[in-house]
């Protein structure tokens, strides 16, 4: 079953009509949106108006949270995310980087193969090698090749960053969900991130979650702008920021909202 689950998952998301509750808070109100393959997504608006909230939905991560209700149609390619299906498998398809760098307490060589490891890969020569494409992958290899076995924890928050990207690609996902990876990141960090993402998006369908307007400018191809749980408008990048057909857009990426 996993198997034929793996072959089975596609790059693009599609969602109609998702609600979604904390307690007898609405958090998402009538969302609909289809995100297309082998580009960047990115999701502004202000805080608490949804976006991380939505961009759980994709791996199910909110099922972690307590009192928390879903519904609507989620679909990865023709999988129904909230159907009957392996929920590790889909978060191997589906990776995710969190706002704040989370490298476990081990090696940098461990980090990266811990993936790989849980899903039954033991072969130390295999495992060498999911190592080093990961971290070349995320332009990091020549950084740290010779700090394979020494802490992440004594990496730059930058470099852990970037390891947990190369971390999630360990298991080759087909999607890479990014919660504001880069807003505890200086800009230089930054700018090494978003370069990665133009890179990765050849091979995966990544949705960027962002405070910032100008990086969703510089790396997205599409952009959802969210309001109180509402998603007010979705479109090419460029429509977004300048030419918008909601009043609420317009204000909100002129700093006149509110």
């Amino acid at each position: 079953m996993k198997n034929k689950l793996n072959q089975e998952y596609k790059q693009n998301i599609s969602v109609k009509d998702a609600n979604l509750w904390y307690g007898d808070f609405q958090a998402l109100k009538g969302v609909c949106m289809e995100v297309p393959e082998k580009q960047v997504t990115a999701f502004i608006g202000p805080s608490g108006c949804g976006k991380s909230t939505f961009l759980k939905c994709f791996n199910r991560m909110n099922d972690l949270v307590p009192g928390c209700r879903i519904e609507g149609d989620f679909k990865i390619g023709d999988i129904d995310v909230y159907g009957k299906i392996d929920v590790n498998e889909l978060r191997k398809n589906v990776g995710m980087v969190f706002q704040k760098p989370n490298p476990f307490p081990m090696s940098v060589y461990d980090n990266i193969a811990y993936g790989p490891r849980t899903f039954g890969i033991t072969k130390r020569a295999l495992l060498d090698e999911i190592v080093e494409t990961s971290l070349k992958a995320s332009a990091m290899w020549e950084e740290l090749k010779d700090r394979l076995n020494k802490s992440a924890l004594g990496l730059s928050g930058g470099q852990q960053q970037r390891l947990c990207i190369a971390r999630a690609l360990a298991v080759k996902p087909k999607i890479l969900l990014m919660d504001e990876p880069t807003s505890a990141l200086d800009p230089i960090s930054t700018g090494k991130i978003e370069e990665l993402c133009d890179e990765l998006k050849k091979d995966m369908t990544i949705v960027i979650v962002t405070h910032n307007m100008q990086q969703a400018t510089r790396i997205s191809d599409k952009t959802g702008f969210f309001l109180l749980g509402e998603l007010i408008e979705f479109g090419n990048t460029d429509d977004i920021f300048y030419d918008p057909k909601d009043e609420r857009t317009e204000r909100y990426i002129t700093g006149r909202f509110g």
